[in-house]
């Protein structure tokens, strides 16, 4: 048994496709399938049910491929470790984001890091954030920005920035003609929100419990972008976060932003790492590029989003920065 084989291995128990897995591994299938067979063997049980046109692994397969993901991902610290022992701000970080924060951050974050490491490479995951927690466990990702709380005592979570939600609303609803929102004000509304799986649904969901609102039924968006069009076409209301009205993200002229008064309704975002990984120390590095962009990026701005024709919205009072 060796490294490469277990390469194959992780690799056909993620692509469930001999094809796939050997093109993955820059071999050719036969080769490929002929070290699988070999890697049985050894092993002396079946790691593979082999059918026409699908791919399983047996139980003990499942438990195998577990294993070898784990010891190719020690194996690959180990050489970061060895690497970034003789330079430590360059080579390449496997960086996750969920897909409402990613698109939002990253235009105002990666010119900062460019400048403070710029020897970095940079590879971006934007996936849900349980899927990003899974590969992080696994060693398929070095980092990932999720939302906090988080419940893993292997997992280290270093504060980036707390993001303010508004309440986004159509032109002719209401609350359009209100100079500020207090958390009650919702108790009547139905929210349009994602699907099920993104964080920011569950946040919304938190916020509809504290003010007694609910989720409208027969709606589940796949993306912040699809909700925001239907609050444009007048189709119900939602919560945005902030970031997700700064420029470049274009203004949408039918809509009205809400920024609450009261309770002011955000999410905590921090960079998450194992405890075990040998680039903690050049990841809190990192992590200090995102807690340093302005307190003002946080702040929904007047001049941005104008409560429109003949009104006027009060400048909010800055947002906590914990």
């Amino acid at each position: 048994m060796n490294l490469r084989d277990l390469r194959y291995l992780v690799a056909l128990a993620d692509h469930r496709h001999f094809g796939k897995a050997a093109a993955a591994c820059f071999v050719s299938q036969p080769t490929l399938s002929t070290q699988i067979r070999k890697l049985e063997e050894e092993l002396g049980v079946a790691v593979v049910e082999r059918a026409p046109r699908k791919v399983m692994l047996t139980p003990a397969g499942r438990d195998i491929a577990d294993r070898a993901r784990k010891i190719v991902a020690d194996v690959e610290q180990m050489k970061e470790a060895a690497r970034r022992s003789q330079d430590p701000e360059a080579g390449t970080v496997r960086l996750g984001m969920f897909p409402t924060l990613g698109p939002y951050l990253l235009p105002h974050v990666v010119p900062g890091i460019r400048a403070r490491f710029p020897q970095l490479e940079l590879l971006l995951v934007e996936e849900k954030s349980d899927v990003l927690l899974s590969r992080l466990r696994e060693g398929r990702l070095d980092a990932a920005l999720l939302a906090l709380p988080l419940h893993d005592d292997q997992l280290h979570a270093e504060f980036l920035f707390e993001e303010p939600f508004l309440l986004a609303v159509p032109e002719g609803h209401p609350l359009a003609k209100a100079s500020s929102l207090a958390l009650k004000d919702l108790s009547q509304q139905k929210l349009l929100l994602l699907e099920d799986g993104h964080c920011l649904r569950d946040q919304a969901l938190d916020v509809c419990q504290l003010a007694g609102a609910g989720e409208k039924s027969g709606f589940q968006a796949t993306s912040l972008e699809t909700l925001r069009q239907m609050v444009a076409a007048n189709v119900g209301v939602t919560l945005l976060p902030t970031l997700a009205i700064k420029p470049p993200v274009a203004r949408s002229d039918n809509i009205h932003l809400l920024r609450f008064s009261d309770s002011r309704p955000s999410r905590r975002i921090a960079m998450v790492w194992r405890r075990s990984s040998a680039m903690g120390d050049f990841l809190l590095k990192l992590a200090q590029v995102f807690q340093e962009l302005p307190a003002d990026l946080f702040l929904p701005s007047r001049e941005q989003h104008p409560a429109g024709p003949g009104r006027t919205r009060k400048t909010p009072a800055p947002a906590r920065r914990a």
